[in-house]
C-alpha cells in the first residue's frame, strides 16, 4: 500500500474488499485525554484507526516516515501513523519499539 499518497481522512468509512492482515501487535492500547476528546468530538471510532495502523495504512505521513515504518517492522523500532481529521486536526498513533504499547495522541502532546 502506498502510504505516502493515501489521502483518506480518519473518518473515511469506505470498506475494502478483503480484511487486511495485522502486521504487528499493538501491546497495551492507551489514549491521551486530548486524543479521546478529539475523537469523541469528531465521532471517530478508535478501533477503525487502530486497524488502519496495524495493517500498514499509516495515514498521511511523509514518505520518509512511511519507509521508516516499513523498516521498523523488520528491526523492531517505533511505528508512527498520522490521520487527518476534518478542520485540520490530526490524531497520531505511535507503537513503541518493543511493541508493549500503542498510544493515541495529538501531535502537540508528543
Amino acid at each position: 500500500m502506498n502510504t505516502a499518497t493515501n489521502n483518506k481522512t480518519a473518518n473515511d468509512s469506505s470498506i475494502e474488499a478483503a480484511p487486511a492482515k495485522l502486521l504487528f501487535s499493538p501491546g497495551q492500547v492507551v489514549a491521551t485525554p486530548g486524543a479521546i476528546a478529539l475523537m469523541n468530538g469528531n465521532q471517530i471510532q478508535s478501533l477503525s484507526l487502530l486497524v488502519r495502523h496495524l495493517t500498514g495504512d499509516w495515514g498521511a505521513v511523509p514518505s520518509e516516515d512511511a519507509k521508516a515504518n516499513l523498516e521498523a517492522l523488520k528491526i523492531g523500532a517505533r511505528i508512527l501513523s498520522s490521520y487527518p481529521l476534518e478542520g485540520g486536526a490530526r490524531i497520531w498513533i505511535i507503537t513503541a519499539a518493543d511493541r508493549s504499547s500503542t498510544t493515541f495522541l495529538l501531535p502537540e502532546e508528543y
